[in-house]
């Protein structure tokens, strides 16, 4: 998406990709946090800054607009068999190296689309699919 600004066209402010998937909150047993928080450093991610308001019990870490939310719970959802978080890594060979060098099993599947595709597993038991790139609007 973009916008005419003074007759020339500027990329619309992320917030205005309709397409855009904000965040996943993802429940964690407080006892994982901070390993659940290193695999997604290790995918890409940055530490950043969950709002005051929230109180205690919440990491969140941010790349390009898109947020893992990570909430301190005692007894979490378990995660489901064949449900997954799947995520862009535009650096894909780097991303996967960086995942497997920090200790986190990445298995590479079939390509879709003409990209790379590898499926991780979390500290917390979450399903991560990292994908090269994302397919073209339609999905064929």
């Amino acid at each position: 998406m973009s916008q005419a600004t003074l007759g020339r066209t500027v990329p619309a402010p992320i917030w205005d990709d309709p397409a855009m998937l904000h965040h996943v909150a993802l429940e964690v047993r407080p006892a994982d946090i901070a390993a659940e928080g290193e695999f997604w450093s290790a995918a890409g991610f940055e530490k950043a800054a969950a709002p005051r308001s929230l109180g205690e019990g919440y990491d969140w870490y941010e790349r390009e607009g898109t947020q893992i939310h990570l909430m301190e719970t005692a007894e979490p959802s378990k995660p489901a068999a064949r449900g997954h978080v799947a995520v862009v890594a535009p650096e894909f060979d780097e991303t996967v190296t960086r995942l497997r060098a920090r200790g986190f099993e990445v298995d590479e599947g079939r390509p879709h689309w003409g990209a790379r595709r590898a499926k991780s597993v979390t500290p917390a038991g979450y399903v991560v699919e990292l994908m090269e790139f994302p397919p073209q609007t339609g999905g064929n």
